[in-house]
């Protein structure tokens, strides 16, 4: 058997995708170790993986995303503020490789710095991609503006245009910082997105699938798209949802505070004359001070495992957790972007069939009644998606292809 090290951004929604694949390999009988969010080594103990706490600088390194002015503004700020940990990530990694001698790391893609300590450490490494991969394709828009797919001549103009101009601009923002951090290891600078996201690691998983991922006739072969990783801690039943005899809209803000708390406002205002139950969970937002109509529950924390059996719609921020976790049900989405990767994720939505996307500009209780009600028409194209998550193998494909890297290391090194 084999031993895997793990290292992810101190983000619960950065860890929880990945967990069905570390539990899979630890099934199959290999020694799987976890470098991450402090909050995570209690749950991810008791599934009998060897979870530690990453160092304590990133767990204070705050998101500041939500300050900026614009999208694009926003965009920059995530990746800047990403790039920044390297130099906190790279003795980290290090210290954990010399402390477990792993034979495979699996790196969280948005550790700059791990991924480039584990690319300098001659060890099989995997990048796990629980986000849309900026991966540029003939197929698909470029990423960041949540542009939808259009395959004519001025779908072609536009897409160059924002591949300059908004792509581009993260990396000249990002790639820098990620070649500083590089240098000091002997790597070679690294050029663009593509460089990083498709010819880093030997090894690409991504936390996703079609028909909610573009289809791309395009993608590099050690690219494998096995569907979401979708898991929650174990938690209680929620005994009051049995009493609840009306369609359930479950509405939730980022996990990781960002300021969305208008999002969830909106939806309680919007359906509180509606014959829906609303259950509003606001995670980052203190819900004091939202509106508390008689049609609704009001939580900062609640399992969504248990209200997504019964939800007919999620309203959202489009974040790729709760909305894939949500389509993986065949729950459709209301998804309101508010910046990072939101805007990539609501636009896959509304291309699938399987929900409506709202800009944030345009939110309003009035706007947010009208969209619920259309999505809540999309319960097939959810449901599509479910049945293209599954197809894809799950955790069982990435414990195979993981497997597989371990085996073809050992066959060029039998030492």
């Amino acid at each position: 058997m084999s031993r895997y090290l793990a290292y992810t951004n101190p983000l619960l929604g950065h860890i929880y995708p990945t967990v069905p694949t570390l539990a899979e390999l630890r099934r199959r009988g290999h020694e799987v170790i976890v470098y991450t969010a402090a909050a995570a080594r209690e749950p991810l103990g008791a599934l009998g993986l060897e979870a530690h706490s990453v160092a304590p600088a990133l767990e204070g390194i705050e998101s500041d995303d939500w300050k900026a002015r614009t999208p694009i503004g926003a965009m920059k700020r995530d990746a800047a503020n990403l790039a920044s940990r390297g130099e906190h990530e790279i003795p980290d990694l290090q210290r954990a490789v010399d402390e477990h001698s792993p034979d495979v790391l699996l790196v969280d893609v948005t550790a700059f710095g791990a991924s480039a300590a584990a690319e300098a450490s001659g060890l099989p490494w995997v990048h796990l991609v629980h986000f849309p991969v900026p991966i540029p394709s003939r197929d698909a828009p470029p990423y960041g503006l949540g542009l939808a797919p259009r395959h004519d001549r001025v779908g072609r103009v536009r897409d160059a245009l924002a591949r300059r101009l908004v792509l581009g601009l993260l990396e000249r923002t990002v790639v820098p910082k990620v070649n500083q951090v590089r240098a000091p290891l002997g790597l070679p600078a690294q050029v663009d997105a593509t460089d990083y996201f498709a010819r880093s690691a030997p090894l690409v998983l991504y936390f996703s699938a079609e028909p909610f991922e573009y289809p791309r006739s395009d993608w590099p072969a050690h690219v494998r798209l096995i569907g979401p990783g979708s898991w929650d801690p174990p938690a209680d039943r929620l005994p009051w949802l049995d009493d609840v005899g009306r369609p359930v809209v479950l509405v939730t803000c980022s996990s990781d505070f960002q300021n969305d708390g208008a999002l969830a406002a909106a939806a309680l205002e919007g359906l509180a004359g509606e014959d829906v139950f609303v259950v509003a969970t606001t995670a980052g937002v203190d819900p004091a001070g939202l509106p508390a109509p008689a049609n609704a529950r009001v939580e900062r924390y609640l399992p969504h495992r248990p209200i997504l059996e019964r939800a007919a719609c999620v309203v959202c921020h489009g974040g790729m957790g709760i909305t894939q976790k949500s389509l993986a049900s065949g729950v459709p989405v209301c998804a309101i972007p508010f910046g990072r990767d939101q805007f990539e994720v609501a636009r896959r939505v509304a291309v699938a069939d399987a929900g409506v996307m709202l800009p944030k500009s345009k939110l309003s209780a009035k706007r947010v009644r009208e969209a619920v009600a259309q999505a809540m028409a999309k319960t097939p194209g959810a449901q599509r998606v479910a049945a293209g998550f599954e197809a894809a193998g799950g955790a069982s494909a990435a414990a195979d292809a993981i497997e597989q890297l371990r085996a073809e290391d050992r066959a060029l090194d039998p030492a």
